[in-house]
């Protein structure tokens, strides 16, 4: 089980932190910070840059705490905080598939992250070797509800500059 957890929190958290790298420094085919921000305020993440910050240190933090199996419930919360606005604010109307632009995987991340913070994260992880047990189900519900929390406010935040912006106010994308 736990070569398998090893497994999960590698392949998995790594590729998160790409997904972070893209974001913050146009690493792996991504915009970098500029681009990326301008992508943000289009779905009305404001003001842009340091919405895509925020996305990218999220990702490229979460993903590497999760690869090392460090503070793996924080690390969740975040992963899961940030695949939250990705569902709804990017993928939500195009069906369930990545190929159409889909939630498939922003849920999948999600749900390993949550997995981990409810199952643990092995004892091939930093958190075992300083003598941490942070795994369980309080461990596990606490990181969905911080996570789903953040998300939701962040969501929030948006909602209120795209209302905003239909009634002509302050704060539209130029």
């Amino acid at each position: 089980m736990d070569t398998g957890l090893l497994i999960v929190r590698i392949v998995a958290g790594l590729l998160f932190a790409g997904h972070g790298t893209q974001k913050l420094f146009g690493w792996f085919g991504g915009h970098g910070l500029a681009g990326t921000g301008g992508a943000f305020e289009k779905l009305g993440f404001r003001p842009g840059k340091p919405m895509a910050g925020a996305a990218g240190l999220g990702e490229l933090g979460g993903g590497i705490l999760l690869a090392l199996g460090l503070l793996t419930p924080i690390a969740a919360a975040a992963v899961i905080g940030v695949m939250v606005n990705a569902v709804v604010a990017a993928h939500l109307g195009k069906g369930p598939w990545a190929m159409n632009g889909g939630w498939e995987l922003p849920v999948l991340y999600g749900a390993v992250a949550a997995a981990l913070a409810f199952v643990g994260p092995g004892a091939y992880s930093v958190d075992n070797a300083v003598g941490w047990t942070l795994a369980g189900d309080g461990w596990g519900v606490a990181a969905l509800v911080i996570g789903c929390c953040a998300g939701l406010v962040t969501l929030a935040v948006r909602a209120s500059n795209r209302t905003r912006d239909a009634r002509g106010g302050l704060g539209q994308a130029a």
